[in-house]
């Protein structure tokens, strides 16, 4: 409990002085490293450095489908770009300046991971082609929508 009260005492000033824009970048960071959390349980048994458990890959898909489904109106505001926030987030301005490809390529997602969902917990033979392809929406967008560095 003091390590808890330590940390919001440390982290409570910051959040103060930081502007909507910061704050909105920081949820969308919060919430990919919700989305790299379950997917790394998953790839690791797609790719057999972890043993295939068919009720832990259904929760992490089922994780997945439950967070695919947050709006991200807020989190992708304009003003929230590397180049608006430089050092704090890494996504690339093209975001804003085609919107509607950035959310094909966000529905793409939503598409695989809806299919994931059908064959998660089925075996591991039907999970490895469906994280592949989860993975690869992911990859899509990273090439076009986010910088390497911050």
């Amino acid at each position: 409990m003091r390590l808890l009260l330590s940390a919001l005492l440390v982290t409570l000033p910051g959040l103060a002085l930081a502007t909507p824009a910061e704050e909105a970048a920081a949820a969308r960071i919060g919430y990919y490293k919700l989305v790299g959390l379950e997917m790394s349980g998953l790839s690791a048994m797609a790719k057999g450095e972890a043993p295939y458990d068919a009720e832990k890959a259904q929760a992490h898909a089922a994780d997945l489908l439950a967070l695919s489904g947050y709006s991200h109106d807020d989190t992708f505001a304009p003003g929230t770009s590397n180049a608006d926030l430089p050092g704090k987030t890494r996504a690339l301005p093209a975001i804003w300046e085609n919107l509607a490809a950035f959310q094909e390529k966000g529905m793409a997602y939503r598409d695989a991971v809806v299919a994931l969902n059908t064959v998660a917990g089925t075996g591991a033979e039907a999970l490895a082609p469906a994280v592949g392809k989860l993975g690869g929406t992911c990859k899509a967008c990273h090439d076009d929508y986010r910088a390497k560095d911050f």
